[in-house]
């Protein structure tokens, strides 16, 4: 089944343009935490549907995409995307950001950590993908 968006980059940018245009900077935690939850609430509300082509980690800071990690750690910080997102995607991140985005971000990566898929796959090892 394909994923709704391109790539997780759309939906990292939906959030940072968020928390941008409520003069909010997202810690890359509470970014990664925000991420995960859409990807997992994503896949309840739309039958297990992936919201974003995505794999995520287990990492003791909770959890992870490393591409994304990586790419917004270092020279992608200005990242040029050609797409648009759909309006059934837009509502739900809207959603989750209600939900989410106003937590401070211990509380995000708490609630990450919460999920059983990710306190699973910490029990395998750090970095083991969440599934």
């Amino acid at each position: 089944m394909p994923s709704s968006v391109e790539s997780a980059f759309e939906i990292a940018v939906f959030f940072i343009e968020k928390a941008s245009s409520e003069n909010e900077y997202i810690q890359p935690q509470k970014l990664h935490g925000l991420l995960f939850l859409s990807q997992a609430y994503f896949s309840v509300a739309f039958q297990g549907r992936k919201l974003m082509p995505a794999v995520f980690v287990a990492d003791e800071r909770g959890p992870l995409e490393p591409n994304l990690y990586v790419a917004l750690s270092s020279v992608c910080s200005n990242i040029d995307l050609n797409s648009t997102l759909p309006d059934d995607v837009i509502n739900f991140l809207n959603e989750i950001w209600r939900r989410f985005g106003q937590m401070e971000t211990e509380r995000v990566i708490r609630k990450s950590k919460e999920n059983s898929a990710y306190t699973t796959a910490l029990k395998r090892g750090r970095r083991s993908e969440i599934l």
